[in-house]
């Protein structure tokens, strides 16, 4: 049984509190919480339409998981508090993990720091450099080298262990058909894992999911597909639901609790909130990711968030 209570979960979008990193303070909270494209419009306003972004605040350093759209917003959040340092993790460079990057606007400010972190691709090219092909002309304006702030760009793969001044991210090597990290962020006995855009095999288990997400406080984990969805109308392979395969490791990892992430863009507000309801007649204590939604592991007595 995953111990999780729900209402430790806050769902704050919107919200204009204050989300800045405290040395005693271990936070999440989601900026984009979709998958492939964004989806504005009346249908989405509960879950949210902006694609992957989590912001992790940890021992006073701020930690960001993709640049999808949702990353514009907190740098939109983050604008008025320059001067800002934060490390930047990408999991992949898809268009739905990279595309709030040109918007991420205290980039282009001096003064702040970012430290950025990738694979390499499958055709040789850094993070930098891809991050920086999707700033050419004719596809954007405006070049990297037009960001002022001071960028650090690291290079790392499966196995890497970062430490960030008493924070550790670890990586792994996700089950992915051209690659992404999954990435487990722990400190003072609490983690975090962030493994989205991962495939699995039905009857088995990840081994390495399993060892990245042993007894972590909260996994946050793909479910873009539903079970329908994923097996597919025409008697395609049968799998389980993503959103199952991932309860299944969570339960065999000890972990504490569940938010699932990356939601399909054809599915609105109505559909996840459906999808939620079923999941929760079987398993209470899992969650799906709304955009705004703020979990803490460690918070400060008496501080807002």
């Amino acid at each position: 049984m995953l111990g999780f209570d729900p209402t430790n979960a806050e769902a704050n979008t919107g919200s204009t509190t204050s989300f800045n990193p405290v040395p005693d303070d271990f936070q999440v909270r989601f900026w984009g919480v979709r998958g492939n494209i964004p989806t504005p419009g009346v249908e989405t306003t509960r879950f949210g339409g902006n694609t992957s972004c989590v912001e992790v605040v940890v021992a006073g350093q701020r930690l960001i998981f993709d640049g999808g759209t949702g990353l514009r917003l907190l740098g939109k959040y983050l604008r008025p508090r320059s001067p800002v340092s934060a490390h930047i993790f990408f999991t992949h460079t898809h268009w739905d993990r990279i595309q709030g990057f040109p918007f991420f606007m205290p980039a282009f400010v001096e003064g702040n720091q970012f430290s950025i972190y990738g694979a390499v691709g499958p055709n040789g090219a850094s993070i930098k450099q891809r991050l920086c092909d999707q700033m050419l002309i004719p596809n954007f304006p405006v070049p990297l080298q037009a960001m002022q702030a001071s960028l650090q760009f690291h290079d790392i793969s499966a196995g890497s262990i970062i430490p960030i001044d008493g924070v550790t991210v670890e990586t792994i090597s996700l089950n992915r058909p051209h690659g992404a990290l999954g990435y487990r962020i722990a400190w003072d006995g609490h983690s975090v894992v962030y493994a989205t855009d991962t495939d699995h095999e039905s009857g088995a288990l990840d081994q390495g999911l399993l060892y990245l997400a042993h007894e972590a406080d909260v996994l946050i984990y793909d479910a873009f597909y539903t079970e329908h969805i994923y097996k597919g109308d025409q008697g395609a392979e049968h799998r389980p639901a993503m959103w199952q395969a991932g309860i299944e490791l969570a339960i065999a990892a000890n972990v504490k609790k569940v938010v699932l992430f990356h939601h399909d863009p054809e599915h609105d507000d109505q559909f996840l909130e459906q999808v939620e309801k079923d999941i929760q007649q079987q398993f209470p204590n899992v969650l799906l990711a709304r955009e705004g939604m703020t979990i803490p592991l460690v918070k400060t007595q008496g501080k807002s968030d």
